[in-house]
């Protein structure tokens, strides 16, 4: 057994790790990064790997920004915190609220400023409750989330997300929350099903939902365009207008979580404007500030922030609300990236680039472990298999995903194992086509390597 080093053994005795096997870790120790520039990023013995993943879906602008850091800094300099809190407010945060109104795909009034996705869409869940009290609905209180969403890890945001293992053993999920079918169609199409009438099957199932749970007593739907942690799955044709549409019949309001899709991962500002979606309100994080700094907020439509207004005329405040709600110094990044992102024209890059991405995904959909490649924009997954024919996974006790993913590491790329057996990749926005090329030569070698280790080790024989 490998001995740890100093590094390894201080994380090991000190640290308790997000979403990580807490037992393996013990023996096999922590990647420990030192720095990044670019798409790159370095360990402490000075390897260099592409992040292919950028970071947690969230580096868009990549590692070393100069403007990005003197933003924060030159900010720190200025006025290092205030807050929102009984009316005080600041240039940042104003100025960002207005951009945020300017470029949103849904009708925004206001903005609320939160740390992280999982605190926005637990103010999702209060804001609605809120709501349908204030205009005097008080049944119309529970959320439908999706089987294999992901919408954050707080006891709201985690009854939300739709993979059982952040439920399992925390008690969850609460109750007001119900979940629909995901919208896989490679998974959970039947034979000969096109993707439309997957679709129209997907939406009358949620309408039969609805109406078993009781339209006056749902208060709104909420989904990612493409479901990221739950394996990158990209809707099928026509699928969200025909949610949309049995949503409207009912008065349910759409959350959009574009957490992960928006500021152009999907080739345009935002996923909602990629799957034709006409969202209530929209919560975002991530790439917001290309990661630098904590940060996510939500859009507040005119009709909710008028019950929010008389709701405070008759309780006397509007009781909600984080210290770092609107942190200036936050606020300075993210207008600063917002700035950035429109002055290089990221949509425009990513349309230019993400045909090598996707290319170069699909091609590898003829690896023997590979039964479905799916890809938009810059954001895609290889879903692991035994059998290409028959689409049998792999017991995931195997641990398959996780040794492509430990394959790639070696091979000088970061990505993901996601969604059960799902390899993701999700690059920093501004990769050029031959770290594209870079990146999947790595991801090929640890697939070929995989495939290998899975037929000498484990004894499989991969079927097609």
């Amino acid at each position: 057994m490998r001995q740890l080093t100093n590094f390894e053994t201080r994380d090991v005795e000190t640290l308790l790790h997000p979403t990580t096997n807490l037992a393996t870790h013990r023996v096999s120790g922590p990647l420990v990064l030192e720095r990044g520039q670019g798409v790159h990023v370095y360990d402490t013995t000075g390897k260099r790997y592409i992040e292919g993943l950028a970071g947690l879906w969230c580096t868009g602008l990549g590692y070393g920004n100069q403007e990005l850091i003197e933003a924060a800094a030159d900010q720190m300099r200025k006025l290092s915190f205030t807050h929102l809190f009984g009316g005080r407010s600041h240039e940042p945060a104003i100025a960002l609220a207005e951009k945020i109104k300017e470029i949103s795909p849904a009708p925004t009034s206001k903005v609320f400023f939160t740390s992280s996705g999982s605190e926005a869409n637990d103010s999702q869940i209060k804001l609605a409750w809120y709501y349908n009290n204030a205009r005097g609905k008080p049944r119309k209180k529970k959320i439908i989330g999706r089987m294999r969403g992901y919408h954050g890890v707080t006891i709201a945001s985690a009854s939300l997300t739709g993979l059982p293992i952040f439920h399992t053993d925390f008690d969850l999920p609460m109750a007001r929350v119900v979940h629909a079918e995901a919208p896989h169609h490679w998974r959970a199409g039947h034979p000969g099903e096109t993707e439309e009438e997957f679709a129209t099957r997907l939406a009358k199932n949620l309408e039969d939902l609805i109406h078993k749970e009781d339209p006056e007593t749902i208060a709104a739907f909420i989904a990612e365009p493409v479901q990221g942690a739950g394996g990158v799955i990209i809707p099928p044709r026509t699928y969200f207008e025909k949610v949309q549409a049995v949503l409207t019949r009912h008065d349910i309001a759409f959350i959009a979580d574009e957490v992960i899709c928006g500021f152009a991962r999907t080739g345009n500002w935002w996923g909602s404007q990629t799957f034709n979606i006409r969202p209530d309100t929209v919560t975002m994080a991530k790439a917001i500030t290309s990661a630098y700094v904590p940060l996510g907020a939500i859009t507040v439509s005119e009709p909710v922030y008028q019950a929010l207004v008389d709701e405070s005329k008759k309780l006397g405040v509007f009781a909600h609300g984080f210290t770092y709600s609107g942190h200036p110094v936050a606020c300075a990044v993210a207008n600063k990236t917002i700035e950035i992102y429109q002055r290089i024209n990221i949509v425009r890059h990513v349309q230019t680039v993400s045909p090598v991405f996707m290319a170069r995904m699909k091609t590898l959909k003829d690896h023997p472990l590979v039964g479905e490649s799916r890809a938009i924009g810059l954001i895609g997954a290889l879903e692991l298999v035994k059998n290409k024919s028959s689409k049998e996974s792999f017991d995931g006790r195997q641990g398959v995903g996780a040794k492509v993913v430990a394959f790639a590491q070696e091979e000088g790329l970061i990505c993901r194992s996601v969604g059960g057996d799902s390899v993701a990749m999700c690059p920093p926005l501004v990769i050029t086509a031959d770290e594209i090329n870079e990146a999947f030569d790595a991801l090929t070698k640890a697939l070929d390597r995989a495939a290998h280790w899975v037929e000498k080790d484990l004894g499989i024989k991969l079927g097609s």
